[in-house]
Parts: C-alpha cells; sequence; structure tokens
C-alpha cells in the first residue's frame, strides 16, 4: 500500500514536472529580403521567443542573425505586454531592422549588432 501511494505521488511529480518544464515557442519570423545585403554577405533571420519558466514567469526576447533557427545571434529582451500582442511588422533595411508593434512601439537594432554571427 505505502509502495503504492508513493509511486502515485512521484508519477503525479513527474508528470506536473513535464507539464510545468520551460519551454520556447517561436510566435513570429521575419528573414530579410534578398534585395537587402548586409557585409557579411549572410541571410538573416529574426524571431520572437516566447519563454515559458518553471515559475510560471513568461518573457518575450527576439533574436537576429544568421542562424535560421531562434537558437544563436542578438538577442533584444522585449516587455511582455508588448511581446503578447505579438509583432504586426518587420522593415530591414541596409542600417537595420525596425520591428512595430500592434501598440504603435517600435523597435530598432542596428544592423552593426546582428553581422558577423553575432
Amino acid at each position: 500500500m505505502l509502495l503504492g501511494v508513493v509511486a502515485g505521488v512521484l508519477l503525479t511529480v513527474m508528470v506536473m514536472t513535464g507539464l510545468w518544464w520551460p519551454q520556447r515557442d517561436v510566435t513570429y519570423r521575419s528573414s530579410a529580403p534578398s534585395a537587402v545585403v548586409y557585409a557579411d554577405e549572410s541571410a538573416h533571420f529574426l524571431a520572437l521567443v516566447h519563454e515559458h519558466t518553471l515559475s510560471g514567469r513568461h518573457s518575450y526576447r527576439m533574436v537576429i542573425g544568421r542562424d535560421p533557427t531562434p537558437s544563436y545571434g542578438h538577442w533584444v529582451d522585449v516587455d511582455a505586454a508588448l511581446g503578447a500582442k505579438g509583432i504586426e511588422s518587420t522593415t530591414w533595411t541596409e542600417s537595420g531592422v525596425r520591428v512595430r508593434f500592434p501598440t504603435g512601439h517600435e523597435i530598432f537594432v542596428p544592423a552593426r549588432s546582428f553581422l558577423y554571427g553575432r
């Protein structure tokens, strides 16, 4: 009987941990158009990543770089209120990328921040 209770508690803890394990979800993706050529001559990508932590905290970060998966690049923290509303548009230019949110807020990231694999 005691063994069954202990097994049940352990199973419950494992299931709850699995449900609350930190997660990363990409909620927006953009890539620089081929007409925009940067000094490092690489394609560049932007992703908005929603991160969930074990404590229930939600945060949003943008990653901009040469990797199409949001694992490496220049990271920019985004206010949770902005990130939750998503990104309205991105405008890529030789000088950088401008990100617009539905709230009217904008973030400009200069190209020097994400060139050459940063």
